[in-house]
């Protein structure tokens, strides 16, 4: 799509949006069950498309892509109504008589920007906060999945007319052409370096926006900890989607005591989970591209090989593989692995992995593995980081009635659920002041009275 022709999608969109069609609840409900149904409809494309783009599961397409979307869809059907109503709240006594009330409203056209990790989940979960909350929307996919972004344009196109929704497919041109439109809300999931570029964009129309971004998300593992659960639930969380998980443990930081335990504890889990020859598991995802591939094999230091390690250039595939004797000057401490690689370091103090944790950049998520409640309660306390589990890995973004998002270098804003349609929504303060009486005592001429006023109010 040319620049001309962004320029009048977004033309369009904001002339629809104007006339006020998408403001009714009854609007909203029936495209987000429009919406729901063409989904429920296209599962088998769905999952072919994401098998093609990632080498993706049937089992965990539902699982972690159009499960996720239509549950969010289910939640925005049957709470949008109750969300889209005015909420009255406490009028001062010093502006009798008058009702005040917040009235939750669309921004209007709102910009997606998504990624090719989860390209499904990740494009049509925010597209349906946006929805609920009364906005259109321009919705660009990454051109690294283009098989579900394709089944996105179809599916998207059989719902909406472009006026209201609508998919610009491309790469860094559209991307670079979409960001110079003045839109009224940008949510944005990828990388904190095109984030940057996204917020420099916004910052020249002052356009409000969420970035979810990733980091390098520690999972602390101390003495107290269930070893074969959290090796488990670590395994799970670490090689789901080959690694290419925004909150995936980007690392293990264990006390030194059990750290070869649960290193062998690992091998165990991920034979019985992978196989032993993970790369023929048909279940078993792939790399998106070469370019990835050849990054993350060039961070595997043989030196310091604890498991796997091998990889299938033509398949791009790359074993479970977990590193040991890790420091934080390796490379592959220096930036988010975003693969099937898991390093794993050791501390002596739980006060030092605090501290350590705390001196890098806030992570978008954090996990702790424990079975003293104290630690657990001052690790989630005093650690900065946007969301996790005790005790498990990943499932904290899995539920509705909790927001997920990052804050600082791991992203702004969150999203799923009512904080999803609060994302996309402005909340207008209104006083409806009554007519039939009219104080005098706020005019001029002030006299003393007024002082007396003044002092009965601020006691």
């Amino acid at each position: 799509m040319t620049e001309k022709e962004i320029n009048s999608l977004v033309k369009r969109q904001r002339k629809y949006f104007q006339t006020g069609v998408t403001l009714p609840v009854s609007t909203r409900v029936s495209a987000l069950r429009r919406l729901y149904d063409v989904i429920s409809k296209n599962k088998k494309e769905i999952s072919d498309a994401l098998r093609k783009d990632l080498g993706k599961s049937t089992f965990e397409s539902y699982m972690c892509e159009t499960g996720m979307v239509l549950e969010e869809l289910s939640y925005m059907l049957k709470h949008t109504p109750r969300f889209a109503r005015e909420k009255r709240v406490r009028t001062p006594l010093a502006q009798f008589h008058s009702r005040s009330f917040q009235k939750p409203s669309p921004y209007g056209v709102a910009l997606i920007m998504s990624p090719w990790n989860y390209p499904f989940m990740l494009t049509l979960s925010p597209l349906v906060d946006a929805l609920a909350a009364g906005n259109t929307a321009v919705v660009k996919p990454s051109a690294y999945s283009p098989h579900t972004s394709e089944v996105i344009l179809n599916i998207l196109s059989e719902c909406f007319q472009p006026q209201y929704v609508a998919v610009v497919t491309g790469g860094r041109l559209e991307n670079t052409c979409l960001l110079r439109e003045h839109f009224d809300y940008i949510f944005f999931t990828g990388s904190q370096s095109v984030g940057k570029e996204v917020m420099r964009n916004a910052a020249e129309h002052l356009t409000p926006i969420t970035l979810e971004l990733g980091g390098k998300s520690p999972c602390i593992v101390d003495q107290t900890a269930n070893l074969k659960l959290a090796a488990k639930r670590i395994v799970f969380g670490k090689y789901l989607n080959c690694g290419q998980t925004c909150v995936a443990p980007d690392y293990i930081y264990c006390h030194r005591s059990v750290k070869g335990m649960l290193i062998n504890e690992i091998k165990r889990q991920i034979q019985k989970q992978y196989g032993v020859q993970p790369l023929n598991n048909p279940n078993y995802g792939k790399i998106i591209n070469e370019k990835h591939f050849d990054r993350l094999v060039s961070l595997i230091d043989e030196k310091k090989l604890a498991h796997g390690g091998s990889s299938d250039r033509k398949a791009l595939r790359i074993e479970p593989t977990v590193l040991n004797n890790v420091t934080f000057s390796d490379a592959v401490m220096q930036e988010e692995i975003f693969g099937p690689i898991m390093p794993v370091l050791a501390y002596d103090s739980l006060e030092e992995a605090i501290r350590t944790v705390n001196d890098m950049p806030h992570p978008l998520a954090l996990y702790f593995f424990t079975s003293d409640k104290a630690a657990a309660k001052k690790v989630t306390s005093r650690c900065g980081f946007g969301g996790g589990c005790i005790n498990d890995t990943i499932i904290h973004l899995a539920t509705t009635e909790m927001g997920f998002g990052g804050f600082g270098e791991s992203g702004m804003g969150a999203y799923h659920g009512k904080v999803g349609f609060d994302t996309f929504s402005h909340y207008k303060s209104i006083v409806d002041k009554k007519t039939w009486i009219d104080l005098p005592m706020r005019y001029q001429p002030y006299r003393k009275m007024h002082e007396k006023m003044v002092k009965f109010f601020l006691k």
